[in-house]
């Protein structure tokens, strides 16, 4: 869940170390980050997003990861993980015109209006090279790598929503006739480059995820032209990876829209099925009732929680104790004067919870 809220130079605050704690003092088992830029040329998405690029950001997230790890502690000892979400902007990106892409093609949609944000169409992004690919692969290995030496538990990579590898695997924005366009294995390769290449050089008990899904935040009603049989064809690829874990996020926050097929069958139900690896699902997962009914059948092993979270960052011990959940406000959280009162309120309440 972006929040644009660390500094001009991308570097986490003290309030963001405030509003991550107060999700684990409120008993999620792990917390994913927002996307966090990877190298200083193309990838950073949005104004005052976070990057993990360099010195100064390293500690500041290691900030926010004590800081979880201390308020998500139990009795025995245990406590709450904390994954970097890894994100390049590709062609989305928000804050500048120099962007880059599979392919030359113009994406859909418009800039969003956000402050700090550029106004109007994306513009048209320069085709990736040989250079280009490597450079970005390596960004996500280096970024990966210091975020082992900030105290993370792993790093989920975003090659969901529209992003730079999810645009790899869309075919109208990837029309390349080289060996990273055309058929399903090609449109994966750079994904799967990433994630070898992040696995060779962090230790074997670092955790590293990825993230998928079909929507995207510049075009909402996309959906895999094959449907179950694109998911089918897709896992059956990305197997091969053994992924610690596969996320399925549903940008629009409703799991049966996004998600489920005509068949029956669903996209976290087919990647359990063929992969094997742990499947989070997301969308609308604070109803208790639907993510029970999912982790029974079993069609996933984790849930989880975005817009609910932010506005019950205690959701967990809510549950727990039957208490009503707080309704989410894009309103609040607009209104507030600044996140860093929004990140103070919400740890004060979780605390005053507990």
């Amino acid at each position: 869940m972006t929040r644009r809220s660390a500094t001009a130079t991308g570097v986490p605050t003290d309030e963001m170390a405030a509003y991550y704690a107060a999700f684990a003092a409120g008993g999620f088992g792990m917390i994913i980050t927002e996307g966090t830029y990877t190298d200083t040329l193309f990838s950073q998405t949005d104004a005052h997003q976070p990057g993990l690029v360099n010195e100064e950001q390293l500690a500041g997230w290691k900030t926010v990861v004590d800081k979880v790890h201390e308020e998500g502690r139990d009795a025995a000892g245990n406590t709450a993980l904390i994954i970097l979400q890894l994100m390049h902007g590709g062609a989305l990106v928000q804050h500048t015109d120099n962007t880059i892409a599979p392919s030359a093609v113009q994406p859909v949609g418009v800039r969003n209006t956000e402050a700090h944000g550029l106004k109007g169409p994306f513009p048209l992004p320069v085709a990736m090279t040989t250079d280009t690919l490597a450079t970005a692969k390596a960004g996500f290995a280096a970024t990966a790598l210091r975020a082992v030496a900030a105290g993370f538990d792993g790093v989920e990579i975003h090659a969901a929503n529209g992003y730079l590898l999810d645009q790899f695997i869309t075919p109208h924005t990837n029309i390349r006739e080289d060996d990273y366009g055309g058929n399903y294995r090609n449109r994966l390769r750079f994904l799967m480059e990433v994630y070898r290449e992040i696995k060779a050089v962090v230790p074997a008990d670092f955790i590293v995820g990825m993230r998928l899904s079909e929507s995207k935040v510049n075009d909402l009603p996309y959906r895999w032209p094959e449907g179950a049989a694109a998911a089918t064809a897709i896992f059956k690829v990305l197997k091969e990876l053994e992924a610690d874990y596969i996320h399925i996020a549903a940008e629009g926050g409703n799991w049966g829209r996004e998600s489920l097929y005509s068949d029956g069958r669903s996209s976290n139900g087919i990647a359990r099925k063929i992969t094997g690896r742990p499947v989070i699902v997301n969308g609308g997962m604070h109803d208790m009732t639907l993510a029970t009914e999912l982790l029974n059948a079993p069609q996933a092993d984790m849930v989880s929680i975005g817009k609910a979270a932010i506005s019950n960052p205690d959701l967990p011990n809510k549950i727990a104790n039957g208490e009503a959940l707080v309704p989410f406000s894009k309103t609040l959280i607009k209104d507030s004067l600044t996140l860093a009162h929004v990140a103070r309120q919400l740890a004060a309440k979780t605390v005053a919870a507990i």
